[in-house]
């Protein structure tokens, strides 16, 4: 059997990858499950799936986790902190990491899979967002696969043609002019600017098509999200920003698409549900079951397109801009990202106010070239610390 970790277990994206693995018994083996601090749903798991490792981030938490498993289940080992997660994305019985942690707080242990030599399914964007030259580096290093879990991203990936290695080869060699992400517009699509800045963060969680976290359906809601699958995009598929473009698709049928050369426009369709790029990445390059619905194209009757207004939605236009500018900027903008939409959800800062955090962050914290992990962490330490002094002030 195909040993397996998953980062994040208790987050969407984990409890669709389990919900996928559960369709398909004999063929994985759950070797581990992490999660923040979410004891119950995680202790649960536990119970269900018996896996060798599980890690809480929380060290209090980790503590009650092992020993409420002691009785029941005493053969899993409770491990904590970062380091636990790093230990089990490296577990040599593990052949695919599932990478499903939200924010900057996956980048160690995604790294950590990369360097293993791991299948990395990709869910975490901020790993690449963050440290794509690095990440990268040690992906054709330790010659890992990398296979995109966002739906965006995966959908990419199935249009274009493929070497022997999952990485695809330079997109100009393949014919390929431009790289195109669809985007639902989130919940404000439709509403007038001066609506925007009485949006409350149940509204901005509120997404039309995806059933998603708080802060991801947030950052969807500004577009942030977007912005970050562009960079993800660029590092994934050797593009330049000027080669992905965003348009609005406000249906969630088509998940994106290539262009190439000869006028041919390759796209992917299905209902908006994650268990199908992540059984895409499961089983490539094969494909399986995923329990999804066949797509009713007489259902679904219209596909809509509209332009990515960069006046209506500042982040994707930082988001282009910082990865124009490269080295460390993209990992500023992300840390001045994750600390606006935490204000935003604590009601502490009004949803226009967001892009406004992030440009002053950018303007004050200068990127610098990406040499060394150390480097992006102190940078995103510094952008973490102006926007909370910003915060204050505000």
């Amino acid at each position: 059997m195909i040993g397996i970790t998953i980062l994040g277990a208790t987050g969407t994206i984990g409890l669709n990858t389990l919900d996928v693995l559960a369709q398909h018994p004999g063929r994985f083996r759950v070797v581990a499950l992490t999660a923040h601090r979410n004891v119950e749903l995680l202790y649960q798991q536990c119970v269900q799936w018996r896996p060798s490792y599980a890690v809480l981030v929380d060290d209090t938490a980790a503590e009650q986790l092992a020993t409420r498993l002691r009785p029941v289940v005493p053969e899993i080992t409770v491990l904590s902190g970062v380091a636990g997660l790093e230990t089990v994305a490296r577990l040599p019985e593990v052949q695919m990491v599932m990478a499903a942690i939200v924010g900057a707080a996956g980048l160690l242990p995604t790294l950590a899979a990369a360097e293993a030599g791991k299948r990395v399914l990709l869910a975490n964007k901020e790993a690449l967002v963050m440290s794509g030259p690095l990440f990268m580096a040690a992906v054709e290093r330790q010659q890992a696969e990398l296979l995109p879990i966002d739906s965006e991203h995966n959908a990419v990936f199935q249009c274009l043609p493929h070497s022997p290695s999952t990485r695809p080869a330079d997109l100009a060699r393949q014919g390929i002019s431009r790289i195109i992400l669809t985007a639902s517009g989130g919940p404000f699509r439709q509403w007038s600017l001066d609506r925007l800045a009485q949006v409350t963060p149940d509204q901005a969680c509120a997404h039309p098509n995806w059933k998603m976290g708080r802060k991801i359906s947030v950052d969807s809601a500004t577009m942030m999200n977007k912005g970050l699958e562009v960079i993800e995009a660029c590092w994934l598929f050797s593009a330049s920003p000027q080669h992905v473009d965003v348009v609005l698709h406000p249906q969630s049928v088509i998940h994106s698409l290539v262009e190439y050369v000869d006028g041919s426009v390759l796209a992917q369709l299905g209902n908006p549900d994650m268990r199908t790029p992540i059984a895409y990445a499961l089983a490539w390059p094969e494909r399986m079951s995923a329990g999804v619905s066949a797509l009713d194209l007489i259902k679904v009757a219209r596909l809509e397109f509209e332009a990515a207004d960069w006046g209506r939605f500042p982040c994707l236009r930082l988001a282009y801009e910082a990865m124009a500018a490269g080295g460390t900027t993209t990992a500023i903008l992300n840390a001045a990202n994750e600390v606006a939409v935490a204000e935003f959800l604590a009601g502490r800062l009004p949803f226009t106010a967001i892009p406004l955090l992030i440009e002053a962050t950018l303007s004050q914290v200068s990127g610098r070239v990406v040499d060394h992990l150390d480097t992006i962490l102190a940078d995103d330490a510094k952008a973490r610390a102006f926007a909370t002094e910003w915060m204050a002030n505000y």
